[in-house]
C-alpha cells in the first residue's frame, strides 16, 4: 500500500512551552492542513507531535467571549469608592436613584459584600459624586487605582450590641407598663418608648428622612412612616417595639451577610503574609509584598505556599484543594508549578516566584469573584424590576385602606390608619431583594471552593439550562500526552527486550514521545540500565538509527519501513489494525528486518468516563468536537460512551457545530482550553475553560473556569447551578408568600405592627439563611 493512501495517525499533544526536538517520526496528518486546532496537529513532521499552546489565526472578534466581563465604556473614566454605610440592596437603590440621573454618569457597578461602588463617568472630577454620596450619608471614601481597601469593620461591635440591648429593655418596659396600667398614653410609657426609639431608631429614622427627601420608597422610609404614624395615633409602646424589632432584625441580617462576605474573603486570605526568601546568602522571613518575581522561596512541610512559583529544587506532596478543589495531594518536583494558598503536605521545596502577591492565581480568583458580583443575575434583575412597581402599588393600597376603609367597611378611622401602617411595613420587598445577591454570592463562593470559578451570577443561573455539552478531546477528555500502549514482538525478540532497545535509542531526546518510551521502560524495569548508543543519527521525517550491542537498529514510522522495502502484507495488516484503534505505530528493525511494533496513544483521563455518565444522568447530551482525525476520535469516544463524535474540525467548524447544537438541542456549553477554541467558547451559552489554574487568559475570558483538568466538574457546575436556581425560587416563594398572607390579614383588619415587622424582617432572615445554605452544598 502506498504512502499516499495510508498514513500514520497522529497523537495530539499539548505542552506548556516549545521544546527542542531531536527527531520526528510520524507524518503530519490533518484534514485541510489548517492553521490550527485545539489538538495542535500542525507541525507534526513525521511522527512526534511537537505541538505547543499557540494563538490560532481566527478573527479577533471571534475571540470575544459570549458574556464578557464588565469593561469600562470607551472614553469613560473610572473611579472606585468604599461606601461604609452601604450594606444591602436598599442603599444600592438609593444611590442608583441619586447618581444615575446625573449628567456625565455612564454606569454604576456595585459590590455590596465589599461595600464598593465603581462609577464610569465623563465628569471633570469626582467632587460632584462625592458630594452626592455624602448628601446620602453614605460616608464615601475614594480609592486610588489598584488600591486595596482596608478591612471592613465588624458588623455589630460591642457598643452597638449594648445599645441595642438597652433599647430592647426600654421597649419591653414600655410594653409592660402599658399592660400594667391599661393605658397607652402615659408619661412613663412615653419616656420608655422615646428612649427605645432614640437608642435603636436613630439610623433607621435618619435613612428614612434621606429617602423621603429623595423620593425613594424604601424600607427605611416605610418604617419611619409607620413609626411616626403609630406615635401620632397614640400607639407609643408599639412604635417602640416595632423600631427595636426592626433594628434587631437588621443586625441579624448584617451578621448573616458578613458571613457571606467572609466566605469570599477567605479565598484571598489563604495565602500567608510572609515567606522564607533567599537574600544576602541566607534564608530570611519577608512579607510577601516585598518579594519580587524571580526571587527564590522555601516552603516546608505543613506550610502554605505564599506565592505562585516554579519548583527548582526538592520534592513535595502539595494539597491544591484551595485552588483546584482536588481532594488528593499532588506530587511536585523540579519544573512543576505551585500556587499561592496551597499547602505542602510532605516534603521541602525551593521555588522561583512567577507572580507577585497581587497577581497570583489565588488573587485572580478572588478578584474574579468580587467582579462577578457586579453582574446581576437574571433573577436579580427580575426582582429589581418587580420591586420597582410593587412597592409604590402597596403604598397606594395603604393610602386607600386608610381613606376608604371607614366608608366601605366601617369602623373608626384610627383602626384603618393603623392597618394602613401595617401595610406599609409589610410593603417593602426587602426579603425579595436581598435574597438574590446572597444566594448568588454563596453559590459563587461554593463553586470556587470546589475549583470552579464562575464569572458571574448570569452564568451560574444559565448552567441549569444546558441541554448539550460540546467537549474538546485533547487535554479535556484525554491526558494530552503520549503513553506507550503496546509492544508487539514480531520475531527473534521478546517485548521487554524490544522496549529496552527502543528506549535506549530515544534516551537522548527531549521529545514527549521519546520521553514516554523511556518512562515506560523505567516503569517496567526501575533498576534496569539503558544501553549506550553509537553512531546515532536522525532520519528526517522517518525516525532514528544507531548502533548498540554491536548491532545496527532503526526505529521509525510506516514510511521508513516502506522505503526500506520491509513492509510485508502481514506487517501492513498489523499496522492497519493498530492505527484504526487511534494509535501511532513505530517499527523497530535490526539488520534482518522488523522485530517489533510499538504504539503510542493519548489515553482518556481516568475520570472522563464517569464525567460522561454524570452528564447523561443530568439529561445532558455529550458531543466530542476535535481537530484529530475521525478514527482516533471515534476510538476515544467509544471508551467514554460518547455517541456523537465529530473529527477533523477546524475552529470555524467547531463554531458551526455549536450553532447547530444550539438550534437542535437548546442552550449549549463548550468545554475547551480557553484559547484555541475561542470561537466556539464565545458562541456557546456558557464557555467553560479547562485547566485554568495559573492561566491568566482562561481566568479573564472564560464564563466558567475549571481550575484543574477534571471533566467531572462540568456536571458539578450544572448541579450547582440547579441548586442555586432552586434556592432562588424558594426564596421568591417565601418572600412573596409570607407577604401575601400578611397583606390579606392586614386588609381583613387582623394584623398588627408587631406581626408586620416579623413578617417583613422574618422573611428577610429566612431567605438570607436559606441562601447561605449554598455555601456548604455539595454538587
Amino acid at each position: 500500500m502506498s504512502n499516499s493512501t495510508r498514513r500514520p495517525i497522529n497523537i495530539p499533544i499539548r505542552v506548556e512551552a516549545p521544546v527542542q526536538r531531536e527527531h520526528h517520526h510520524a507524518e503530519h496528518q490533518h484534514s485541510g492542513d489548517a492553521c490550527c486546532s485545539h489538538e495542535h496537529d500542525h507541525g507534526h513532521e513525521h511522527g512526534h507531535a511537537h505541538a505547543q499552546e499557540i494563538d490560532c489565526c481566527v478573527p479577533g472578534d471571534l475571540l470575544t467571549p459570549a458574556s464578557p466581563p464588565q469593561a469600562a465604556p470607551e472614553g469613560a473614566s473610572k473611579v472606585r469608592f468604599r461606601i461604609d454605610k452601604m450594606d444591602c440592596p436598599t442603599e444600592e437603590r438609593l444611590i442608583r436613584n441619586r447618581l444615575e440621573p446625573m449628567t456625565g454618569v455612564i454606569r454604576l457597578d456595585f459590590n455590596l459584600l465589599a461595600r464598593e461602588l465603581t462609577v464610569f463617568h465623563e465628569l471633570e472630577g469626582t467632587a460632584k459624586l462625592e458630594a452626592a454620596l455624602t448628601e446620602l450619608d453614605m460616608a464615601p471614601r475614594l480609592l486610588e487605582a489598584g488600591q486595596v481597601a482596608a478591612p471592613l469593620p465588624e458588623a455589630l461591635p460591642l457598643h452597638a450590641r449594648l445599645q441595642l440591648g438597652a433599647a430592647g429593655l426600654a421597649a419591653l418596659g414600655a410594653e409592660a407598663l402599658h399592660w400594667h396600667m391599661g393605658e397607652e398614653q402615659t408619661w412613663g410609657v412615653a419616656l420608655l418608648a422615646g428612649l427605645a426609639v432614640a437608642l435603636a431608631g436613630g439610623p433607621t429614622l435618619k435613612k428614612g428622612w434621606i429617602a423621603l427627601r429623595h423620593l425613594t420608597l424604601n424600607i427605611y422610609f416605610l418604617m419611619t412612616l409607620a413609626v411616626a404614624g403609630a406615635v401620632l395615633i397614640g400607639n407609643w409602646s408599639e412604635a417602640a417595639m416595632v423600631i427595636v424589632l426592626f433594628a434587631i432584625a437588621e443586625a441579624i441580617e448584617a451578621l448573616s451577610l458578613e458571613r457571606a462576605r467572609k466566605a469570599v474573603h477567605a479565598l484571598s486570605a489563604l495565602a500567608p503574609d510572609t515567606a522564607m526568601v533567599w537574600r544576602q546568602s541566607r534564608w530570611q522571613n519577608s512579607e510577601v509584598g516585598h518579594i519580587a518575581e524571580g526571587d527564590m522561596i522555601m516552603v516546608r512541610t505543613g506550610e502554605r505556599i505564599a506565592l505562585d512559583a516554579r519548583v527548582i529544587k526538592g520534592h513535595a506532596s502539595v494539597n491544591q484543594a484551595p485552588i483546584t478543589g482536588e481532594s488528593m495531594p499532588v506530587d511536585k518536583q523540579p519544573g512543576d508549578t505551585v500556587y499561592a494558598g496551597t499547602i505542602v503536605s510532605d516534603g521541602v521545596i525551593e521555588a522561583q516566584v512567577t507572580a507577585t502577591a497581587g497577581h497570583s492565581t489565588l488573587a485572580r480568583i478572588a478578584s474574579a469573584i468580587q467582579e462577578a458580583q457586579a453582574q446581576r443575575a437574571p433573577t436579580q434583575r427580575f426582582v429589581d424590576q418587580f420591586a420597582r412597581y410593587y412597592t409604590p402599588a402597596v403604598v397606594v393600597l395603604a393610602a386607600l385602606v386608610a381613606l376608604l376603609g371607614p366608608w366601605l367597611i366601617g369602623g373608626g378611622a384610627h383602626h384603618w390608619v393603623y392597618q394602613a401602617l401595617v401595610l406599609l411595613v409589610i410593603a417593602c420587598p426587602c426579603a425579595l431583594v436581598v435574597s438574590t445577591p446572597v444566594t448568588v454570592v454563596s453559590g459563587l463562593a461554593n463553586a470556587a471552593r470546589q475549583g470552579i470559578l464562575v464569572k458571574g451570577g448570569v452564568h451560574l443561573e444559565q448552567g441549569r439550562l444546558i441541554k448539550a455539552v460540546a467537549l474538546d478531546k485533547t487535554g479535556t477528555l484525554t491526558k494530552g500526552q503520549p503513553v506507550l500502549t503496546d509492544v508487539v514482538p514480531l520475531q527473534r525478540m521478546n517485548a521487554q527486550h524490544a522496549l529496552r532497545v527502543a528506549a535506549s535509542l530515544e534516551q537522548r531526546s527531549s521529545h514527549p514521545i521519546a520521553q514516554a518510551l523511556v518512562e515506560a521502560w523505567r516503569e517496567r524495569d526501575p533498576h534496569g540500565a539503558l544501553w549506550p548508543v553509537d553512531q546515532f543519527s536522525v532520519l528526517p521525517g522517518l525516525g532514528v538509527k544507531g548502533r548498540l550491542q554491536d548491532q545496527d537498529w532503526q526505529l521509525g514510522n510506516h514510511r521508513l519501513v516502506e522505503d526500506l522495502g520491509l513492509c510485508s502484507p502481514e506487517l501492513e495488516a498489523r499496522l492497519e489494525t493498530l492505527e484504526l484503534q487511534g494509535k501511532t505505530a513505530f517499527v523497530l528493525m535490526d539488520s534482518q528486518g522488523p522485530t517489533a511494533v510499538l504504539t503510542m496513544a493519548d489515553t482518556p483521563r481516568p475520570e472522563s468516563r464517569r464525567a460522561m455518565e454524570a452528564l447523561k444522568q443530568l439529561g445532558v447530551r455529550a458531543v466530542m468536537l476535535t481537530g484529530d482525525n475521525q478514527a482516533t476520535a471515534q476510538h476515544i469516544a467509544q471508551q467514554l460512551g460518547i455517541e456523537d463524535v465529530r473529527g477533523n474540525m477546524l475552529p470555524a467548524d467547531k463554531l458551526k457545530a455549536i450553532e447547530e447544537l444550539a438550534q437542535t438541542h437548546g442552550p449549549v456549553a463548550m468545554v475547551g482550553d480557553g484559547v484555541n477554541d475561542a470561537p466556539a467558547l464565545a458562541r456557546a451559552t456558557v464557555g467553560i475553560a479547562m485547566g485554568a489554574a495559573g492561566t491568566a487568559t482562561a481566568l479573564e475570558t472564560a464564563d466558567v473556569a475549571i481550575m484543574d483538568d477534571d471533566p467531572l466538574k462540568v456536571a458539578q457546575f450544572i448541579r450547582l447551578s440547579q441548586a442555586t436556581s432552586q434556592v432562588l425560587k424558594q426564596n421568591i416563594a417565601l418572600a412573596l408568600g409570607i407577604k401575601a398572607v400578611f397583606l390579606a390579614l392586614a386588609l381583613a383588619g387582623q394584623a398588627t405592627l408587631w406581626m408586620a415587622v416579623f413578617a417583613d424582617m422574618g422573611a428577610s432572615l429566612l431567605v438570607v439563611f436559606n441562601g447561605l445554605r449554598l455555601l456548604r452544598a455539595r454538587a
